[in-house]
């Protein structure tokens, strides 16, 4: 054989598997709810949640976590879930806490997991809701190449320097809200027209379903990422439920009635809100349900990962608190080589997510970059048995710890909770069963470890942080000199979950 010809032979084949393996490359979609726990998920198997059958598929096709933490509130667990980074170091303790500048640091500190997979050659999509620091996402440190965010039309203009309502582009409607009915969405640079019955969900999801179907015709692997506003308060009618621009119940007014038919009408009212809670919910996941058959149809479903989880507790009810319900929140996943375990006690929190996806995309991590968790991978594929030993969440100054039988929550020295509530939950979730366990000798192993965790972390808002010395943290303590009613909601679960002992 020619010499000419062997060598084009040999470039020929390299070409070949270097393009077979770039087509390889699986894709992920990464599903992100808002404000809701993990009760609320049929797979869970509590009373009184929506019926979520796509979620379910993905739990029954991959594995569901039964306990998953992220922190108690939006900021802090977004900011978690996309550098794999505790606020120990990120500086992203509650939506008013925002130590070591990190409101503007966030993505230039540290990398985010967007832009590790965008340079390590994927095409990344966010759709929804942003709320992570200053930056956007189509800043070039955060990572991503393709966007349609629920934004309000001043912060269009902001951005863009063209806003919709005095273009014409948009009626100047007073709304209470824009994230579901008649919303106000940016697309890649153009706000996105929709009329008064368009519903902002669907327009979302139909951006990524457009967005996979694009990547796959190009061959290019893509991460879908969708923090959906779903189920976030107002509690609107959606297009399965009610009529459009219904976006906000009105509460009524008991003022002239009696005892008997205040309570009458107000439980009528909670009713109410709780259905819209729930349809919402359901409507989110037929919307999952439609990513899902996309990929079905554009054939890539079986290369494809699908990770479902949410950003902290249910809203009123567990948002904000820092106790077990207040972290506790759905994850389930599924995808190429991922085992059908289904229900695992096996323990995740929100810093695995960022190496969990770069392993996924088969992207090593960089050796300056080093993340508090660590990649789910080689449990969900069968390569280990276990996972955490144990994991970690927060809201503000308060602490979460767990391992698969205790929980320390309601850890904070600025409340004046330094030792915070031990508990043994055995096999238990949910607030059932639990049972403390501070003097318990038997129990005294679990506590010396989670104390321990916590005394090897880095400063979490004790009086020796930083923070308190900044002018934002001396603007909070200006801000909160009584916080006697901050401790009554933090340190402390809703009156409807008091599920076991927490007094003090």
């Amino acid at each position: 054989m020619p010499r000419s010809l062997t060598l084009a032979s040999l470039f020929a084949c390299l070409l070949f598997g270097w393009l077979h393996l770039h087509a390889g490359k699986p894709n992920i979609v990464l599903i992100l709810a808002d404000d809701v726990g993990a009760d609320m998920f049929s797979c869970y198997g509590q009373k009184g949640s929506a019926k979520t059958p796509n979620v379910d598929r993905i739990a029954n096709e991959g594995v569901r976590f039964r306990t998953c933490f992220a922190p108690a509130i939006c900021a802090p667990s977004r900011a978690l879930l996309m550098t794999g980074v505790y606020a120990n170091r990120t500086g992203v303790f509650r939506n008013d806490m925002w130590a070591f500048d990190s409101r503007g640091k966030l993505f230039t500190d540290r990398p985010s997991w967007p832009k590790l997979l965008q340079q390590g050659g994927y095409v990344t999509a966010v759709a929804g809701k942003w709320h992570c620091g200053a930056r956007e996402p189509w800043d070039e440190h955060v990572g991503f190449d393709e966007y349609c965010l629920w934004e309000g039309p001043d912060k269009i203009k902001s951005h863009f320097g063209k806003n919709p309502v005095a273009s014409g582009a948009r009626k100047d409607l007073k709304l209470s809200d824009t994230r579901y009915w008649y919303p106000s969405t940016v697309q890649n640079g153009k706000y996105l027209k929709v009329d008064e019955d368009g519903f902002g969900p669907d327009q979302r999801c139909d951006f990524l379903m457009g967005f996979m179907e694009r990547m796959t015709k190009q061959k290019k692997p893509f991460v879908a990422y969708w923090p959906t506003v779903i189920p976030h308060g107002p509690y609107s009618t959606t297009p399965d439920h009610g009529k459009p621009m219904d976006i906000e119940l009105k509460k009524p007014n008991p003022k002239g009635l009696s005892k008997e038919a205040r309570a009458r009408v107000m439980n009528h009212y909670n009713e109410k809100q709780a259905q819209r809670f729930i349809y919402l919910i359901e409507y989110m996941d037929k919307l999952i349900g439609k990513l899902m058959a996309k990929a079905e149809d554009l054939e890539i479903y079986g290369n494809t990962y699908f990770i479902f989880c949410a950003d902290n507790g249910t809203a009123n009810t567990a948002k904000d608190r820092g106790v077990e319900r207040g972290v506790h929140v759905p994850y389930v996943v599924c995808g190429p080589g991922i085992k059908r375990l289904g229900a695992t006690n096996q323990l995740t929190d929100f810093a695995d997510v960022a190496p969990t996806l770069l392993e996924m995309a088969g992207i090593p991590i960089p050796k300056d970059v080093s993340f508090d968790g660590q990649s789910q991978l080689p449990f969900l594929t069968g390569k280990t048995k276990t996972h955490r030993e144990w994991i970690y969440a927060y809201t503000g100054s308060v602490q979460v710890l767990r391992t698969k039988h205790h929980l320390l929550e309601a850890r904070s020295p600025l409340l004046g909770k330094p030792k915070g509530r031990f508990y043994f939950t055995g096999e238990r979730r949910f607030g059932r069963g639990y049972e403390r366990a501070e003097k318990d000798p038997a129990h005294a192993p679990a506590l010396s470890l989670l104390r321990r965790v916590v005394d090897e972390m880095p400063s979490h808002l004790e009086e020796d942080h930083p923070f308190w010395e900044s002018k934002y943290g001396k603007r909070w303590l200006q801000n909160n000199p009584d916080r006697s009613e901050l401790a009554r909601k933090q340190l402390y679960n809703h009156p409807d979950y008091s599920r076991y002992d927490e007094s003090d």
